[in-house]
This record gives C-alpha cells, sequence and structure tokens, in this order.
C-alpha cells in the first residue's frame, strides 16, 4: 500500500465521519491526545518544579569564556556553549537538541568509536580474538598525543588495546590494531570510510584511526551519536569496555578520560580534544530504561565539556519522557466487510509506537487510521487494509501498516442475495 497524503481537511474528521473516495468510504478517526489508544508510558519520574532549563554550566576559570548560543529544541531555543551538539533518544530516535548537528567538524578522537566499530566487528566476525596479540610497529610506538604506551617491537593482547584505545585514548593502541587487522593504517581507514556511508554518515571522512588532526578529516555531531548508537545497539557485548574508570598498562595507571564515566554519570562513551575542535565529548546514559546519546563539541576546556555535558543530561531526563500510544498486535478497529461471512474484521498494529515527547504533551499526540471501508470479502488473516496516522506538532508524522486480524471468507450465492435483498427491502 503506498502512502497517502495527510490533508489539512483529513486531519480536521472526527471519529465517524466517512468521506467518499473512488466510490469507496475512507473511514478515519481522528483521536486528539489519544486518550482512548494510550496503553502505557515510561515516563520519567520528575518533579514539576524541576521541569525547568537548567542554567549555563560554569567554566574553567583560566579557561576562555565562551558565549552561550542557542541550540533548537522541540520545547525551545535552549542556551548550550558548546559549538556543535546533538542529543538523541536512543529507543526511538528522536533529537531532543541540536545544534550545528550537520556541519563538518574536527572530531578528535571521537573518530575512536569508528575504529572501536571495526574492532569489534571482527571480533564478532571471528577474525580477531580478544586473548590474540598484536605487533607493535615504530609507526605505533612512534605515534604522538594521548598513549597507552605500547612496548617498541612488542605484542600487546587486543583486549589491552581496547582498553587502550577506549579508556586511555591510546593513539599507539589504534595503530597496532588498525595494523594488526588490515596492514596498514590506510587500508584499515577504508575500512572506516565503507562503514560510515553504509551507516548513513553522511557528514564524516576519515583519513586515520586516531583523530589526528588532518585536512579532510571531520565529523558531524549527528553522525557521531549515530555511530555512538550504533555501538550500543550492535556490540553489547563490548560496550562495558566503554564504561571501565581506569586501566593500568605498562605499569601506568590512567583514568578514564571521560570524566561523566567516573563520575557515574554516563556509562560511555569518548572524549576528544584538539586546538581546531575544542573539548569534546560522546557520552550514553541511562534513567529508569530511558537512554539518551550525546554528542557535544568546541568547548572551552575539560572542566566546561563535563559540566556543560552533565547539564544536558539533566535537562534531556528532566524535560522529555517516552510514551507507548500501542502495542504490536493491539486491534484498534473492527471495519466493515462487504459480502463477507462476518460483518467486520479487527484491524491490528503491526509494531509498538512509542514516542519521545515532552512532558505534557500528549494531548498534542492525533492518532488517525485510514483505510477503504467496506473491505471486500474474502479478506485473508495479516493482510494489510489500511494505516495508522500518528501526527503530532514539532514531530515527523508517522504511518503504521495495519493489516486484518482474521481471515473473513467470502458469502456464498445464498448469502449473497440474502444479502442484496436485504438492502432492497431496506430501500422500500
Amino acid at each position: 500500500m503506498t502512502d497517502h497524503p495527510v490533508t489539512p481537511a483529513g486531519r480536521a474528521c472526527r471519529a465517524g465521519i466517512y468521506r467518499t473516495k473512488d466510490a469507496m468510504h475512507t473511514r478515519r478517526f481522528l483521536l486528539a491526545g489519544a486518550t482512548s489508544l494510550l496503553v502505557s508510558s515510561t515516563a520519567l519520574a520528575a518533579p514539576a518544579a524541576r521541569r525547568r532549563h537548567p542554567g549555563p554550566a560554569a567554566v574553567d576559570a583560566a579557561a576562555p569564556t565562551v558565549p552561550s548560543s542557542p541550540a533548537n529544541s522541540l520545547i525551545g531555543p535552549i542556551d548550550t556553549i558548546a559549538r556543535w551538539a546533538c542529543i538523541v533518544d536512543y529507543t526511538t530516535g528522536a533529537v531532543l537538541l541540536e545544534k550545528a548537528a550537520d556541519e563538518r567538524m574536527p572530531p578528535s578522537s571521537l573518530t575512536k568509536m569508528m575504529t572501536a566499530y571495526i574492532v569489534f566487528s571482527m571480533l564478532r566476525a571471528g577474525r580477531l580474538t580478544l586473548e590474540q596479540t598484536l605487533p607493535v610497529s615504530e609507526k605505533a610506538w612512534r605515534m604522538q598525543g594521548s598513549k597507552m604506551f605500547v612496548p617498541l617491537n612488542g605484542s600487546v593482547a587486543v583486549s589491552d588495546l581496547i582498553q587502550g584505545m577506549v579508556i586511555q585514548s591510546g593513539n599507539d593502541a589504534c595503530i597496532v590494531l588498525a595494523e594488526g587487522i588490515a596492514g596498514s593504517e590506510d587500508q584499515f581507514v577504508g575500512l572506516m570510510n565503507a562503514k560510515a556511508a553504509e551507516l548513513g554518515m553522511s557528514n564524516s571522512h576519515f583519513l586515520n584511526a586516531t583523530g589526528w588532526p588532518m585536512d579532510g578529516h571531520y565529523m558531524s555531531a549527528r553522525d557521531v551519536t549515530t555511530i555512538a548508537m550504533h555501538l550500543i545497539h550492535d556490540f553489547p557485548d563490548y560496550y562495558h569496555f566503554f564504561s571501565e574508570k581506569s586501566f593500568r598498562y605498562n605499569k601506568i595507571a590512567q583514568e578514564n578520560r571521560n570524566a561523566l564515566v567516573v563520575r557515574g554519570v554516563a556509562d560511555g562513551l569518548k572524549t576528544g580534544h584538539t586546538d581546531a575542535g575544542g573539548f569534546g565529548l560522546c557520552a550514553s546514559a541511562e534513567r529508569s530504561g530511558n537512554r539518551v546519546v550525546m554528542a557535544i563539541n568546541g568547548l572551552p576546556s575539560s572542566n566546561a565539556r563535563a559540566q556543560e555535558g552533565e547539564r544536558l543530561f539533566e535537562w534531556s531526563f528532566v524535560n522529555f519522557e517516552n510514551a507507548t500510544l500501542i502495542h504490536n498486535g493491539t486491534v484498534v478497529d473492527n471495519v466493515p466487510v462487504w459480502l463477507g461471512q462476518a460483518a467486520t474484521v479487527p484491524v491490528v498494529a503491526t509494531r509498538d509506537v512509542t514516542l519521545t515527547l515532552p512532558h505534557g504533551w500528549q494531548n498534542r499526540v492525533h492518532v488517525s487510521m485510514e483505510y477503504n471501508a467496506p473491505i471486500p470479502a474474502p479478506v485473508v488473516a495479516g493482510q494489510q487494509v489500511g494505516e495508522m496516522v500518528v501526527a503530532n506538532t514539532g514531530l515527523a508524522e508517522i504511518r503504521i501498516p495495519l493489516i486484518a486480524g482474521a481471515a473473513v471468507p467470502r458469502l456464498g450465492l445464498v448469502g449473497r442475495a440474502s444479502a442484496v435483498l436485504g438492502r432492497k427491502l431496506g430501500h422500500a
């Protein structure tokens, strides 16, 4: 069934009103607030007094002051000192906040999330094991910036290299992994770019595995949240590496550079810093079963990065909730059947419908069912008979196929004759 545009007139229909369409009737129910369909809500418990916008975060006394400027959100402009920002609900993919989210930016060590994705892919494919050791080249040993201090001409276990990469942000660990998997960093970068294209990261291009500054090496804040969400979803067995608070290797202990992980505010993922891009953070946190993924970059200091990240997490959890309007398999209506052995057929939703909404917005949700009625018999169970349309101010329209929940055979000759006679007598 093809999508049909929803006209303003259609949206104005009320329950029980029919509109003629190609000699058939399109039955359309509009349920303002979706109160009769609201099955359950996973609203995040937050006192009404806290449903406000926290003020701007403090920054380091020694750091240059960066003026706040607004980001876009469903509840209006929100000031943030981040130059780039994107906050997404993990369950629904709804964007809670964005600021220059598709602008290409220097990603620094946020790049290492894509490196980790390739490494995890190799582990899952059996082409790599956590116990396997990889050799340390002179290039890896000499790599500058943040390091896990791999030994020249030594070998390091893959599990240690992963920890060195995501906890200590070791550039040397990334080179060892890249060379061990693909033979060279350049060939490994080809894998990174291919995966970015596959995941729809249209504003990302990688020139190295570390995030070392290079012209033409970039990501967008939205792409950063994309790779983060894939890491969480695709590799739950390896996500724990991002939540470890410290790692000791070569007699050197280093704390996780993600201060939100160390404080217990977040359970991953990565930080980064370059002169061109400032201080950046990609973090994910879960409260009351609801997970949010955040990417911010262009902050003036590591403290400002942590404080702004914590403030924006608090803002996200306080101001938004997830509500399930309908569950997969729920009967949402009974549709008339033409010349069927039953007068109606139950109509069933084909998937759960969960929305991320600002608190108090459930009364703005409009749910309608569109189908041509009566449906001619025979009706096959599972046959698509229409669509459910979920619309909300500020949100993209959602269309969910509706299917017949039961089979309705066609009437035999006697039944058809009786039905025709009944109609004629009714008009007499």
